[in-house]
């Protein structure tokens, strides 16, 4: 079964495009650990995403069992460092970050295979979902959601847009 963790970054970046989802056809599950929750709900980028996420009544919010590990709370934010734990606590593989720090400190330090939110429009793609992803790029930068130019350039070449 296909599970994923994610951070408050790509689904407000997917809430954005109107397109989480893509997230559910993805994958069998989307978990999201409650400090995720609260972030999204505190407001994000203009609150955007918030309507989305709200009615998505496939994605399960998880409690973690414990706390965050003290090393993750003084590398990471709160929401990243609960993507982390829940990933641990509920033997998920992946987790979905944008932020480049929390995606080393998942890959290099817990053994997690993190992606982020171009990776999921590569693979929507790549999986008829979308029929094209540079335009959806330029509505994120647009509305303020940043990823790296080198990122975008790698994740066009990828779908065949370049």
């Amino acid at each position: 079964m296909k599970r994923i963790v994610c951070n408050s970054g790509p689904l407000i970046a997917l809430g954005i495009l109107s397109r989480l989802d893509i997230l559910k056809s993805l994958f069998d599950e989307v978990l999201v650990p409650e400090a995720v929750r609260d972030e999204i709900a505190r407001g994000g980028i203009k609150l955007s995403g918030l309507a989305d996420f709200r009615q998505a009544s496939w994605i399960k919010i998880v409690s973690l069992q414990a706390k965050s590990d003290e090393l993750l709370l003084s590398l990471l934010d709160a929401g990243e460092a609960a993507v982390i734990s829940l990933a641990l606590e509920q033997k998920a593989s992946m987790v979905l970050i944008d932020e480049r720090k929390a995606r080393k400190v998942a890959r290099d330090i817990y053994g997690l295979q993190p992606i982020g939110s171009a990776r999921i429009l590569v693979e929507a793609k790549k999986h008829n979902l979308l029929p094209e992803i540079s335009s959806l790029f330029q509505k994120l930068q647009r509305e303020g959601y940043w990823i790296h130019a080198s990122i975008v350039e790698i994740a066009l070449q990828e779908s065949g847009e370049r």
